[in-house]
């Protein structure tokens, strides 16, 4: 009898501690909170919100297209049928909970996609989140059920069929602000002559909001509102295209938008936008380019990097790579780097110089520093801080149509006066220069590392004693940064 009671007691006593370790378990599971979604122009991205660490697995399966994801340590917690779908391949989102603290979720497609997922850690603005990318077509050419994780295959005769689709929701367009009136196409130019392209970046975007204002306003609407009014500037002057590297409010990887500029044919990347401080009493617009180190680890990089090198021996761009060795290879796209470093210094400045006419600047030149944007061999890059964001007097100003018109056109005007003076060979702007329609103007060089006062002369064939003559100069030196006039008239000479 003892034993028997005994028995019941450690078994009872068993059963507490299995409930207690179910219980433990269901607690740490984590709560599936929200679902986020962005169209990009190639892709969709889908962006769980969780409040924990979870582990997941994601497969596709075909007869119908189906994307599979299985959210280990995770419960459903926010409605799926409430995210919009229009405009994506995606008709409606399923979920089933397989046990207590293991999702499944089915995405059911229009068309098949290539998806690709990771997780992201906590950060400032956001928690714990597991992001999905599904790129339009099957970018692989692989089977429908190829999975797309490590170990994540998916077994015959698995369930899948769960709720029923929700009725598809018609669209509702959604407009921030007025878009301002277009302006009527430039004429077309002469035959043989093309235009100078401008890519226009318009920083962050989608889950990505970059600095928040302190009432609110995101920085990715605010750069993009000013790289649309920008790109309708330059469109309005003939001999100009601006191509936007982002059209709307989704998330594009850095090194990406730089590819999207080089297959656009860029002859200058811009990269817009706006700065934040703790201080909330930081204030002016600043200009970057790239820094010299940056330089010379991005020409390693792009060295090592056969994918890099792919693209630009396929003709997308200015650098040719083919039938090159190392050696030539690594000195080629170092010239190419320290001329691109050059101009993007001399953009940069005038662009500056103009922008001070209308906004305080924060430093009255143009800052150096290894932003990925600016890491292009063949393009000259410059990112635009157009003010700061964390300052309220600024936010304000950035929220208006006035004040992006006004940032815009002094952008631009520095743009203009850049490729007026260096205009790209076989461009509209450079027959118009070299047909004496044009005039120059006074030409500006902004020193970079390593240059000395003779070889900007040669570079220019300007004289020497020229050039000291028309900077004021009494001796050869110069500093990094220091702005030179370069003589329009003068021919090279021995000083």
């Amino acid at each position: 009898m003892g034993w028997a009671m005994g028995l019941r007691t450690r078994t009872a006593g068993l059963g507490v501690l299995l409930a207690l370790l179910a219980g433990d378990v269901l607690a740490a599971a984590a709560d599936l909170r929200s679902v986020r979604l962005w169209r990009a122009p190639d892709n969709t991205r889908l962006v769980f919100d969780l409040s924990g660490p979870v582990q997941h697995s994601v497969f596709t399966l075909s007869a119908p297209n189906r994307i599979v994801i299985d959210v280990a340590g995770a419960q459903l917690a926010t409605k799926l049928e409430t995210l919009s779908l229009s405009n994506t391949p995606i008709t409606s989102i399923r979920s089933a909970q397989r046990s207590p603290t293991d999702l499944r979720l089915v995405i059911d497609l229009s068309s098949a996609v290539s998806p690709k997922s990771f997780s992201l850690a906590p950060n400032q603005q956001y928690g714990h989140r597991l992001v999905v990318d599904l790129y339009d077509g099957d970018a692989d050419g692989a089977a429908a059920d190829k999975p797309v994780t490590a170990g994540s295959t998916a077994p015959a005769g698995v369930p899948v069929a769960v709720n029923p689709p929700p009725s598809v929701r018609p669209v509702v367009p959604v407009t921030m602000e007025p878009a301002p009136a277009k302006l009527p196409p430039p004429a077309p130019m002469p035959s043989g002559k093309r235009a100078i392209v401008i890519a226009i970046d318009a920083g962050h975007g989608g889950e990505d909001p970059g600095a928040l204002g302190p009432k609110g306003a995101r920085e990715k609407h605010v750069t993009l509102a000013i790289a649309k009014e920008l790109q309708r500037q330059i469109n309005a002057e003939r001999g100009y295209r601006a191509e936007l590297v982002r059209t709307g409010d989704y998330f594009i990887p850095l090194r990406k938008r730089t590819v999207i500029a080089r297959k656009k044919g860029a002859d200058l990347f811009v990269s817009i936008h706006a700065d934040a401080a703790p201080r909330a009493a930081a204030f002016g617009a600043s200009v970057y380019a790239l820094s010299d180190r940056g330089a010379t680890s991005e020409t390693a990089r792009w060295l090592a990097d056969s994918e890099n090198q792919s693209d630009l021996i396929g003709g997308a761009g200015n650098v040719s790579l083919d039938d090159k060795d190392k050696m030539l290879a690594g000195v080629l796209l170092d010239l190419s780097m320290t001329a691109s470093l050059s101009s993007s210094l001399n953009v940069g400045q005038k662009v500056l110089s103009n922008m001070g006419r209308i906004t305080p600047l924060h430093k009255r030149r143009v800052e150096q520093a290894g932003f990925m944007v600016l890491k292009s061999p063949d393009i000259p890059s410059i990112l635009v801080e157009t003010g700061f964001i964390s300052n309220p007097n600024e936010a304000a100003k950035l929220a208006t149509l006035s004040h992006q018109q006004s940032l815009a056109r002094s952008i631009q005007s520095g743009i203009r006066q850049f490729f007026q003076q260096n205009p790209p060979p076989g461009t509209y702007v450079a027959w118009l220069r070299d047909s004496g329609k044009i005039s120059p103007g006074p030409r500006e060089h902004v020193v970079s590392s390593g240059e000395s006062l003779a070889l900007i002369a040669q570079r220019y064939q300007v004289g020497l004693a020229v050039l000291r003559s028309a900077n004021n100069l009494r001796s050869d030196t110069i500093k990094v940064g220091q702005t030179l006039n370069i003589p329009t008239t003068a021919l090279a000479a021995q000083p």
